[in-house]
């Protein structure tokens, strides 16, 4: 009897908690650096600022994000979603004025960056890999029989 691909491949969600804040911890860190290294507008003052600068970033989109798109719903609807990037903008400003080592350099700055971060978890929710085990990318391929 040989066991289908599906079967033999573990279920990603029974990792431990721990394990998965920090797999996501580890992508936004990434995604961090990916908008440092493209942006010289961007600048992190080191490993230890640039990772302090992803758990912030992390914490902020897990709770208080959505928090503010249930409020700008209904802006939301009337911009066609645009103001939803205000609220990603604002999550960076936002992590900026949290970690001290962590700048973003001008309002254009802000919104390349905020481009890019969108632009990278993007190709993180089609690219099959160990940061796909939290939030939307786990639900998205739970429903594929992943």
């Amino acid at each position: 009897m040989t066991a289908t691909r599906s079967e033999t491949r573990p279920d990603r969600s029974d990792l431990p908690l721990p394990v998965r804040l920090g797999i996501s911890w580890l992508t936004n860190a990434l995604v961090l650096l990916i908008v440092t290294a493209l942006l010289s507008g961007v600048t992190a003052s080191g490993a230890v600022a640039l990772l302090e600068a992803a758990a912030v970033f992390g914490i902020l989109n897990t709770v208080l994000k959505p928090l503010l798109r249930l409020v700008t719903l209904p802006l939301a609807v009337l911009t066609l979603g645009l103001a939803w990037f205000f609220v990603s903008m604002l999550m960076l400003v936002i992590t900026k004025a949290i970690v001290s080592g962590f700048d973003i350099h001008g309002f254009w700055t802000l919104v390349e960056a905020t481009l890019i971060v969108w632009g990278v978890n993007l190709v993180l929710d089609f690219v099959p890999g160990p940061w796909q085990v939290t939030g939307k990318r786990r639900r998205r391929n739970r429903r594929r029989g992943a």
